[in-house]
């Protein structure tokens, strides 16, 4: 057991505290246990640096099928317009537009997601240097290893970022070009109402 003693501002001595010491074991030394907490730290990380660079992935896939739908629907409702009734081209335009807020959602997830990853990125490459600086060569390497294949995988998830990217910018001009022929369209069909119609009585 330790103890400890102190002296009060008056300086009376005042009883110790009793406390157990954790010597390390004889075939426990320090620095095995901070190489073993180095390899812990390391393994930790590496299971964060997996999990939101999967979550990334997943995260880029979704928006990626989401802008294919929203340019698809896009270019339905203009094929359509002068084809279908005005109910029907409405109701495509009400879909563009709940796919349109799906995009936005899937967006702003990707956007959070790259963020944690870029958290764990760096949470790994400190773990690996302080398990080198430790001694746990083994634990660093593999550490660093486990960056390598996420940074790989992350880079081959965002071509299809910025493939979707391009395919939102082509989206965009098309809604803006659907927007006015349906502003033309609706301006047209009152335009076509008899006046006896609107006429007051």
């Amino acid at each position: 057991m330790g103890h400890v003693s102190w002296t009060d501002q008056h300086g009376r001595a005042r009883a110790g505290v009793s406390f157990p010491l954790f010597a390390p074991a004889p075939s426990l030394t320090h620095e095995s246990l901070i190489r073993r907490a180095a390899s812990l730290v390391t393994d930790s990380s590496a299971t964060f640096l997996s999990q939101t660079t999967l979550a990334l992935i997943d995260a880029i896939t979704e928006y990626s099928k989401a802008v294919h739908t929203l340019l698809e629907l896009q270019k339905r409702y203009l094929a359509s317009l002068g084809r279908l009734s005005q109910t029907e081209e409405e109701s495509i335009w009400q879909v563009m537009l709940g796919q349109r807020a799906e995009v936005s959602d899937r967006q702003e997830e990707c956007e959070r997601f790259e963020a944690l990853w870029i958290s764990a990125l760096r949470l790994g490459e400190t773990a690996a240097e302080a398990a080198y600086a430790s001694g746990a060569e083994q634990a660093s390497v593999a550490m660093r290893s486990n960056i390598e294949v996420a940074r790989s995988q992350a880079e081959e998830a965002r071509k299809f970022s910025r493939d979707a990217d391009k395919k939102l910018a082509e989206a965009k001009a098309l809604e803006i070009r659907a927007g006015a022929q349906r502003a033309a369209a609706l301006e047209k069909s009152e335009e076509d109402v008899p006046e006896a119609y609107l006429r007051e009585d």
